[in-house]
Order: structure tokens, then sequence, then C-alpha cells
């Protein structure tokens, strides 16, 4: 039985290293990030998968965010890391899970750099509703990652 891979190999850095699209190995179903870099590209339109956007643009990774939970004693923070990316051409904003093989030094790269995101950038992921980490949820970042303080 062939296993079809749905890997995405990074425009920005790492064309050469193979990048498993395996869900065992990555913990999605839905590669679309580089584990390394975390850059992406612009490739969904309608749904996680889809594949259909035809602007295929890099996409970088500019902020972390915390996945949204409707339950109704849920605090604000009780939800899955998400990584944020931006698309460098079509502005798409689009929050993505963080897979198990990301390089923690590269999230924790993304997150110090969101503290100082340009004001164009700020307002388009304002503009979506998408709400990055900042310095206070430091701690919860860190429990997310490593499993402590």
């Amino acid at each position: 039985m062939a296993i079809r891979s749905t890997a995405v190999t990074s425009s920005a850095f790492h064309a050469n290293n193979p990048v498993s699209g395996l869900s065992v190995v990555s913990g999605v179903h839905h590669r679309n990030h580089c584990p390394y870099c975390l850059w992406s590209r612009c490739l969904d339109l309608f749904a996680p998968g889809d594949r259909l956007s035809a602007c295929k643009a890099p996409m970088r990774p500019v902020g972390l965010a915390l996945k949204r939970v409707n339950k109704k004693y849920a605090s604000d923070k009780s939800g899955e890391l998400l990584l944020v990316h931006y698309c460098n051409e079509c502005g798409k904003v689009s929050l993505n899970r963080l897979a198990a093989d990301d390089d923690s030094q590269s999230v924790l790269q993304v997150f110090y750099a969101s503290l100082a995101l340009n004001p164009p950038t700020r307002s388009a992921l304002v503009e979506n509703s998408v709400y990055t980490l900042q310095m206070s949820d430091f701690h919860l970042l860190r429990l997310r990652l490593f499993g402590k303080n």
C-alpha cells in the first residue's frame, strides 16, 4: 500500500531536507509548514488540506495564538497552541496547528519576533480577529511546549 505524503517543502529554507508527511511522526494530518523554520506556503483555499489556492506564495510565521474553545466553563487560555502565518503576496492570515516535530526553538523565536510586529501586519491580524500571545502569556507558552513553567 502506498502512503501519500502531504509534506510541504519550505520555499524559504530547508528545501533539501525531507519533511515527513506521515501523521504518526508529526501528529497532524495536513502538514502545512516546515518543522525547522516554520515557514509555509499559501496552499489552502476553502479547507485545510484542499491545496486549491492559486497564490502559492511563501507565508511567514508571525506569531502564536490559542485556539478558541467553545466550552461554557473553559478559560480563554485553555485552547491549543496555533502558529499564525501571513502571506507576503495576498495578505491571507492562516492559523495552523503546531506539529509534534516542530522545532521548539523556532517556535520561541516566532513568539519573541511577534512582540515587535510591524503595524501593517498587526492590523491585518486584528482585521482577521487573530490575537497573538503576549509576553504575559510566556508561562503558558512554556507549559504548552515543554510541559512545565
